[in-house]
């Protein structure tokens, strides 16, 4: 099966928890969803640390290592060695990625709670085309130790469910003594960045749950949202070609990667260094917009993905991750809450909130999800 690359059989009741392979489990290899790594992998001598406290927790069993977009490095969640996991909608349609697999075992009920990585949008992009929910946690809150690097300024592991009290659970599990003890959100404000065009049901979707509950939402603009996500690719990119310099420079294991990765890895080789420092020169610019946005309203919404899951093929390029990047490049918390759309599929409602705000983005999304009337079937 393409959602698991190394399926376990933990205890019969209890949580069910798949894990995005590149967090190291100990006795398991770490593929990274990649064939120029799980040729020559071998088992991890020990757990990621933000296993910890899933380890020590009573009830909960491992279902498994599950699969993703090659080296996390990827939106669509496409993985031509181990298999694209198959969107639980339709098949025909990308789940998103890169935690493809931790998405679609909850979707398809699997798991219980997955972990995923999420460095431009790689929770809450599969979150979104899958109909479940995802948190994407403030930047350095849990951490990466024994966690395969892709672009460590910005990488981040977090929890997926199929709704928030499953997420708040994954929350628990990756930082013990994590409790909702924030009242949710009053005031949020409605992003709809200049230039970007939106899917005109998701829109509408967004909003018609916005209005349902209850929350007071005033609209707000960010103008530097195209200069954030530009930012944030050149990051992206640089630092991904750098932790996995090892792959480009082995012309075996270079010839082993997909080839939609190793052109991205070759283009990140070709980010020059002052590129890369104007890129990170922007971040606290960009930190003080979205901190000024929040002065008026404690969450920021807009949609998670501004368009439904595309095929899987033909394979065309999208903007998977134009609503995603930017907050990875502030390294603030987001959540990605399913709402009903027009259609069969979901859209995918994106609360933003300041540094350290898990709690208040659960809590707000919990009543939206009540009043939004979305169940997975």
């Amino acid at each position: 099966m393409a959602t698991f690359i190394t399926p376990l059989t933990p205890a019969r009741s209890g949580i069910r928890l798949a894990v995005k392979d590149i967090i190291d489990m100990a006795g398991l290899p770490t593929t990274a969803g990649s064939r120029a790594l799980a040729e020559t992998a071998i088992p991890a001598e020990e757990d990621a640390l933000c296993l910890a406290g899933a380890r020590r927790a009573a009830g909960v069993g491992i279902v498994g290592k599950v699969n993703l977009h090659e080296l996390a490095f990827g939106a669509s969640g496409v993985n031509d060695y181990f298999g694209t996991p198959a969107n639980p909608f339709d098949p025909a349609l990308v789940p998103g990625g890169s935690s493809s697999g931790s998405a679609v075992a909850v979707a398809a009920g699997e798991a219980d709670i997955a972990y995923g990585s999420d460095t431009g949008g790689s929770i809450r992009i599969p979150a979104a085309f899958c109909g479940i929910t995802g948190l994407k946690t403030t930047h350095g809150r849990i951490s990466l130790e024994g966690v395969w690097p892709l672009a460590p300024s910005l990488d981040t592991v977090g929890p997926m469910a199929r709704d928030v009290a499953g997420v708040a659970a994954g929350m628990a599990l990756l930082e013990p003594g994590f409790t909702l003890d924030t009242a949710p959100a009053v005031r949020a404000a409605r992003i709809r960045p200049a230039g970007l065009e939106v899917d005109p049901e998701i829109d509408a979707a967004i909003d018609a749950a916005l209005l349902r509950s209850g929350l007071d939402v005033t609209q707000a603009l960010l103008p530097g949202w195209l200069s954030a996500r530009e930012a944030a690719g050149a990051v992206i990119d640089g630092e991904a070609a750098e932790s996995n310099r090892a792959l480009l420079a082995d012309p075996a294991r270079r010839g082993l990667l997909g080839a939609d990765v190793r052109a991205r890895l070759e283009d990140g080789a070709a980010v020059s260094p002052a590129a890369l420092a104007r890129a990170r020169d922007y971040r606290p610019q960009w930190q003080a917009e979205l901190l000024a946005a929040l002065q008026d309203a404690e969450v920021l919404v807009l949609p998670t993905v501004p368009f439904l899951p595309p095929p899987v093929e033909p394979r065309r390029p999208h903007p998977y991750t134009i609503l995603t990047n930017p907050v990875n490049l502030a390294g603030f918390p987001a959540l990605a809450l399913p709402v009903p759309g027009a259609g069969r599929l979901p859209a995918s409602l994106q609360l933003i909130g300041p540094p350290g705000s898990e709690a208040l983005l659960l809590a707000t999304a919990a009543i939206i999800e009540a009043t939004a009337g979305y169940r997975r079937g």
